[in-house]
């Protein structure tokens, strides 16, 4: 191989959180923004920092960017004037007293098993013996009233250790020495773990800032609150690849092409604040791709989009193209931007396959991959392969956070004589030529349709409780209810509404304590938009919309593979 013109490898990473605050009792419902943020955020930005020759494409949901910097401003008031964190578990991690009803304590007795167990549990022994006490008592909630505050000190303090970069664990003595510790831990110690998470949450979007800066990250950004795009501009488009799936009553979003407007503009906007630049890429929500969608990012001044395999597989099939080589950059006919499409059975081994593996292996293997490509690719002067995934839910499933992994790839990578680890932008700059497409068959990153939000019963009633919401929202915009500050803030919620993530979650095959969480928050969030319009909510919004079932989808079902398991 080594005669011939390497093949490019890029490595994309999409980190993203939907919107937990809850405006109504101005608190946070779900911990997951600064868990990840102190784990995940922080351990993929100081591998980079590490190893030479690493390089990636990060892509950030703005809605994310927003969080850390709440979180990192809020934590930095407490430290300094006292002033109220508003997530109920960080705050309890400082509180110098604890729930005593019954309820509280298993509600934070819950939160802190919500861990992976082997490796984030059983892993340090005082945690394993302090949660297999905590099932004890759920099991029997009754119990929990002779349980001593000092149990609930050292629950909630190894739960954010426990959730604890790697790179934090190995190179912070304030983190070592409470590890060592191991137990017992006074308000004081609480609180300076504290201030690590401060110096994290405050530094991290920084370190981003900087490694692109160094050229070794290619930051790109979602539209705002990571909406599916094709559903807002044509709902009925899902039926391109699902045409017996049921629809919403709705058969068309009100407003959908200027709501997409809005938050494209509105995560180019976050994102400049955040990084003082305007980024080239765009990984649109859950890979949602169509070709009203690839016009409007092109308009937008965006130079290359990415999305899932498959949705390139249905585009080249129902063209009748074929090539003998997939993995090349594509472009819709009549656009100027790049597609580059996800290889889904590399992406899918790092998300699912790997964690269990040794290091050293799960390289190899994946290297070994890599250069069959290029044998098979040697004829394509524009070859490049897209490894794309979740930047922050995978790791928790491997050893050590996965940094054995991430640091031998980069490593491996950056050394190998017949592979280039570059960026898409990077690509762009170098010339790489695409090939045309006259269309693309509408679909995302997960089979290359939308089933996974849209086309069953409780999905199409989230769908329809949204497209009522928004109904009301124009109708107090017509009526001129809604001016400066809070017509913004309610575009902001009614944006918050438009997520993806709620649809993910709606459906019996996902856990019901998972479904539970996000169902409520997606209620509560639209009753904030109705209050913040004027309005009353309809009775429906008193009723669950899904209740998840009894299934036990791998990662808990935060990831997707990109091709149904056979």
């Amino acid at each position: 191989m080594s005669d011939k013109s390497p093949l490019k490898v890029v490595l994309c990473w999409h980190m993203h959180q939907p919107h937990y605050f809850d405006r109504e009792n101005g608190e946070y419902r779900l911990p997951w923004t600064y868990l990840h943020a102190t784990k995940d955020y922080v351990d993929m930005a100081a591998i980079l920092e590490e190893i030479p020759g690493a390089r990636a494409v990060v892509n950030f949901a703005p809605t994310l960017l927003e969080q850390i910097d709440d979180y990192a401003e809020q934590v930095r008031a407490y430290l300094d004037t006292e002033s109220p964190i508003r997530d109920p578990l960080l705050a309890t991690l400082v509180s110098p007293a604890f729930p005593s009803s019954v309820e509280e304590r298993v509600e934070l007795i819950r939160s802190c098993l919500r861990a992976n167990e082997s490796r984030l549990i059983q892993r340090f022994e005082p945690f394993q013996e302090l949660a297999q006490l905590a099932r004890h008592m759920l099991a029997e909630p009754h119990l929990t009233t002779y349980l001593e505050e000092q149990y609930f000190a050292d629950l909630v303090t190894w739960y954010h250790l426990a959730w604890m970069g790697e790179t934090v664990r190995r190179g912070d003595d304030r983190v070592r020495k409470l590890m060592d510790h191991g137990r017992e831990f006074s308000l004081h110690q609480r609180r300076e773990l504290l201030e690590v998470i401060s110096g994290l949450l405050s530094g991290v979007l920084e370190r981003y800032r900087r490694l692109a800066e160094s050229n070794k990250v290619e930051l790109s950004v979602t539209p705002y609150a990571h909406p599916i795009i094709p559903l807002l501009l044509e709902i009925d488009t899902a039926r391109e690849t699902q045409p017996e799936a049921p629809m919403p009553e709705m058969s068309v979003y009100p407003g959908g092409e200027e709501r997409v407007k809005w938050h494209i503009d509105e995560g180019l906007r976050v994102f400049e604040r955040h990084f003082g630049f305007r980024p080239v890429g765009c990984w649109p929500s859950e890979g949602g791709i169509s070709d009203a969608t690839v016009r409007a990012l092109d308009a937008a001044g965006f130079s290359w989009v990415a999305t899932g395999e498959s949705v390139l597989r249905n585009s080249l099939g129902n063209g009748g193209i074929e090539v003998d080589c997939i993995h090349r950059p594509y472009r819709l006919e009549g656009t100027e931007g790049h597609c580059f499409f996800r290889d889904d059975g590399l992406s899918d081994l790092i998300g699912f396959t790997y964690a269990d593996w040794r290091a050293d292996d799960a390289v190899g293997d994946l290297i070994h991959h890599l250069e069959n490509i290029a044998d098979a690719c040697a004829h394509e002067p524009n070859r490049v392969v897209s490894i794309i995934l979740d930047g922050e839910n995978a790791w928790e499933h491997y050893a050590n956070n996965g940094y054995p992994f991430l640091a031998t790839l980069y490593r491996s990578l950056a050394e190998h004589p017949d592979l280039e680890l570059t960026t898409f932008a990077e690509t762009l700059e170098k010339g790489i030529e695409p090939t045309q497409l006259p269309h693309l068959v509408a679909g995302s990153w997960v089979y290359g349709t939308f089933s996974t939000w849209i086309g069953d019963t409780d999905k199409n009633r989230g769908w329809d409780l949204l497209g009522h919401a928004k109904e009301a929202f124009d109708t107090a915009v017509a009526e001129k209810k809604l001016k400066g500050e809070r017509l913004a803030k309610a575009e902001q919620q009614l944006a918050i509404c438009e997520g993806s993530d709620w649809f993910w979650w709606f459906g019996d095959y996902n856990p019901s304590d998972s479904v539970r969480d996000f169902e409520r928050l997606y209620r509560l969030q639209l009753c904030e938009l109705y209050r913040l319009i004027g309005a009353e909510p309809p009775e429906e919004l008193a009723h669950i919309i899904s209740h998840g079932g009894g299934g036990a989808p791998a990662t808990g079902g935060v990831m997707r593979r990109g091709k149904e398991a056979h």
